[in-house]
Parts: structure tokens; C-alpha cells; sequence
């Protein structure tokens, strides 16, 4: 079970965009992940006119490490770190380390 899954809100701890907040969009297998409107990057593509495409600069998100990124606590407005706790009825869930309350 992953720590960070997709659509959580997560909050930049480290880098560049330090300090921003956006939901996952997309998680990768070797512990990076797309965060909206975090690490844009401009890249200078050529025009593809047989796809439709236009050249020029584009802005795209690119993935950012997992270590970089915290989940964001709405009842703190702080960064948190994800614990694990498993119910009485065997199921394995997240919790946020400070208040204990279920992520999910």
C-alpha cells in the first residue's frame, strides 16, 4: 500500500516550488508523481502537422519525487506524515501521524 495514491492533496516540502499545494494526477512506479500546477516545465517542441500538433513552447507538468511532497492535513492547514492502522475487521487503511484520524 502506497503512502501517496491519486487525487490526494499533497503539500511541496522540498525543491523549487517549495510551499505549493495541488491534488495527484498521476502516480509512477519508481516513487515520482504528477502534481497539478507543480514543476511546469517549457519544452520546445516542432510542429507534427500529420497529428495535428503546433510547435512552439509548451508548458507540461513534470513528475516530482515522493520524498518531496508531504500529504496536507485540512483540520491542521499543515504538511503530515501517513501512518498505517489495521481495523478490527482486518482492513489496512492510512491515517494522518498527528491527529490519527483515516485518510481515505
Amino acid at each position: 500500500m502506497q503512502k501517496i495514491k491519486k487525487d490526494d492533496e499533497i503539500i511541496v516540502i522540498a525543491g523549487r516550488d517549495k510551499g505549493k499545494r495541488g491534488s495527484v494526477t498521476r502516480t509512477l512506479d519508481d516513487g515520482r508523481v504528477y502534481v497539478s500546477g507543480v514543476n511546469v516545465i517549457k519544452r520546445h517542441t516542432r510542429a507534427n502537422p500529420q497529428a495535428g500538433q503546433p510547435g512552439g513552447i509548451i508548458e507540461k507538468e513534470a513528475p516530482i519525487q515522493t520524498s518531496n511532497v508531504a500529504i496536507y492535513n485540512n483540520k491542521t492547514n499543515k504538511a503530515d506524515k501517513v501512518g498505517f492502522k489495521i481495523l478490527e475487521d482486518g482492513k489496512k487503511v492510512r491515517v494522518f501521524r498527528s491527529t490519527g484520524e483515516e485518510i481515505d
